[in-house]
């Protein structure tokens, strides 16, 4: 009602823009082989990278697509470079963006690539010569890169011009979006009906030992009906059959952001913490156990850090000197891009890696025959 009657222009305007894509009055396109939309309908902090590498992980242990070549494309959010890009490791992630930096450092084998156009980028990174055969093809710094045999698609479940063979959506468990709002009054970026639409359905950040009454919730108020936990299904109104999982969040030991990072502070008792990450408050919840946080600095997600903002970091560091600075793996890649680091607290500074897993051996499963079956569904 609020959506519909106080934030009614942009509730209108969503609804009309998925109207024509419905009707095909807007066309959607197909890329020239499989892809899995990673998305969301709210404003971050889902765990969309976490996600999308667990995917990857899982892909390069099939033994069904271990053998392929597997890339991602993602935008490249406030990358300072236009038009398609590929990924390269050692570069900067003002140049990329964070998280595709991130997902090319964690997988190096995996092709990855930015593109605003989802649409060209899917074309270039499954026919290459579509790419070299163009004037324009000099604007992409590195064009040497194997086709693809599958494209995972990273935050595109928006993007209604490229159509997905698997659409999934992720849903952190703390704010289900059947209680939010959209934008501004809530977090909703998009209407909370289109995860109906999505083939496949993830409630993230859950506990790990979730009950399957807990489950069996989730999929009511989800609007599924005769939710079987076996097969992780259950129906939509409309008789359409949807998968719902349901995975946590889990943190590997500390790593150094930089090369001269010293792992005795790791033995601290005190700790500086600072994120530019949409929700930090699972890493806060996790470090809590081990340190006391003697100074805790949030900023905006991607959040690009000034001068300003290392001297105050430095300063909390300084009053604290035995204690280990510590940030977000998403943070540490822009971090390498910092100039103005001293060298003392380059060798303090450490990132805490994360990772997202099923709450279940047989949800596992279950998600690994969806990835199985893409490999046929051409």
């Amino acid at each position: 009602m609020i959506d519909s009657i106080i934030l009614f222009p942009y509730w209108i305007t969503l609804k009309l823009r998925h109207l024509l894509f419905d009707l095909g009055i807007r066309k959607s396109n197909q890329a020239d082989v499989p892809t899995i939309c990673v998305g969301n309908v709210t404003v971050g902090g889902t765990g969309k990278t976490p996600h999308t590498e667990m995917i990857l992980k899982l892909l390069l242990e099939e033994s069904i697509w271990k053998d392929e070549h597997i890339a991602v494309l993602s935008r490249g959010y406030k990358r300072s470079t236009r038009w398609f890009q590929q990924v390269i490791a050692d570069g900067c992630a003002k140049d990329y963006g964070d998280e595709p930096l991130q997902i090319k450092r964690k997988f190096p084998q995996v092709t990855v690539a930015v593109d605003k156009s989802r649409v060209r980028g899917c074309r270039f990174l499954s026919d290459r010569q579509k790419l070299i055969s163009l004037k324009k093809s000099k604007k992409c710094k590195d064009g040497n890169y194997p086709d693809a045999s599958l494209i995972v698609l990273d935050d595109a479940f928006q993007y209604r011009k490229l159509k997905a063979d698997l659409s999934i959506v992720l849903i952190d468990s703390s704010r289900p979006v059947f209680k939010d709002h959209l934008l501004p009054v809530g977090s909703l970026r998009d209407l909370p009906e289109r995860v109906r639409k999505a083939d496949v359905v993830i409630v993230t950040k859950c506990p790990r030992l979730m009950n399957a009454w807990e489950k069996y919730n989730w999929a009511e108020a989800l609007g599924l009906s005769g939710y079987d936990s076996e097969h992780c299904t259950g129906k939509l109104s409309d008789g359409k059959v949807q998968h719902l999982f349901f995975t946590s969040i889990t943190y590997d030991s500390p790593l150094p952001v930089f090369p001269q990072g010293d792992s005795r502070y790791l033995y601290a008792k005190r700790l500086v913490l600072f994120s530019g990450i949409a929700n930090d408050k699972p890493l806060v919840n996790y470090l809590c156990d081990k340190y006391k946080i003697v100074g805790h600095f949030k900023y905006g997600d991607h959040h690009s850090f000034t001068k300003g903002d290392i001297a105050e970091i430095s300063a909390a560091a300084k009053a604290y000197p035995t204690s280990v600075v510590m940030t977000t793996e998403k943070d540490s890649q822009r971090l390498r891009d910092v100039r103005y680091l001293d060298e003392d607290l380059k060798t303090r500074i450490f990132y805490v890696p994360i990772k997202a897993q099923f709450t279940s051996e047989r949800e596992k499963e279950i998600f690994l025959e969806i990835l199985d079956g893409l490999k046929s569904s051409r």
